[in-house]
Formats: C-alpha cells, sequence, structure tokens
C-alpha cells in the first residue's frame, strides 16, 4: 500500500528519478527521428532540467523553475507522433527501472496534460 507518499517518494526520490531521466534520454538519443532536436542541446543540463521538471510534477520538493512548457518546445514544431514517440521512451525507461504500473500511468498522465502545450506542428 503506497499510503500517503507523493509520487516523488513512490518513484524512489531524486537519486531513483536521475536514474530514469539518464535512461530516458538514451533512448531520445538512439531514435533517429528524435535526436536531431537535441543537435544543440547542453544534455547535461537538459537531464538537470527533466529531473527538476519530473520531480516536481510528481509532488517532490522541488520548485521548477524552467521556463513555460509552449515557450520552450515551440520552435522545435513537435508533432503528436513526436509527443507519442517521447512518452514511449518514458515509459520504457521507468520500466527498466521496475516501476509499478500505477505509478507509470501517473507520471504519462501528467506528461500526457501538456501534450497541448508541447504540441506546435
Amino acid at each position: 500500500m503506497s499510503g500517503n507518499k507523493t509520487l516523488y517518494e513512490r518513484l524512489g526520490g531524486k537519486e531513483a528519478i536521475s536514474a530514469v531521466v539518464d535512461e530516458f534520454y538514451d533512448r531520445m538519443l538512439a531514435d533517429d527521428e528524435l535526436a536531431p532536436y537535441f543537435e544543440d542541446t547542453d544534455m547535461q543540463k537538459q537531464r538537470a532540467h527533466q529531473v527538476q521538471f519530473i520531480s516536481a510534477v510528481a509532488g517532490g520538493p522541488v520548485d521548477y523553475t524552467g521556463a513555460d512548457m509552449r515557450e520552450a518546445h515551440e520552435h522545435l514544431e513537435l508533432s503528436h507522433d513526436d509527443f507519442a514517440a517521447t512518452a514511449t521512451h518514458l515509459k520504457d525507461a521507468l520500466e527498466e527501472f521496475d516501476v509499478e504500473e500505477n505509478e507509470i500511468d501517473e507520471v504519462l498522465d501528467a506528461v500526457a496534460s501538456l501534450e497541448d502545450e508541447i504540441v506546435t506542428a
């Protein structure tokens, strides 16, 4: 039983989220369709930013200080297919670390709620 633990706690906190984010970006950069979006990206900064973002949406003791979702992604002209592929990589990364299905669903639901802000193409 998860009791009153936040999703952040149930995911294992910052260290576990960092490991998932590393796996996620390894998968993204290995994807020929998505890797070009990261050509001019400082991946160390991007990974740290993503850990902060996931920690914040999961109820962790973190304030997300990044750009608004639309502003951060608008220049990329991402499609719904790009978004779906990204969500699949995130799901696979979470599964790689044996995250329970209900926690995976919570993370993916939080990400899915942002699709309209992220997809601009």
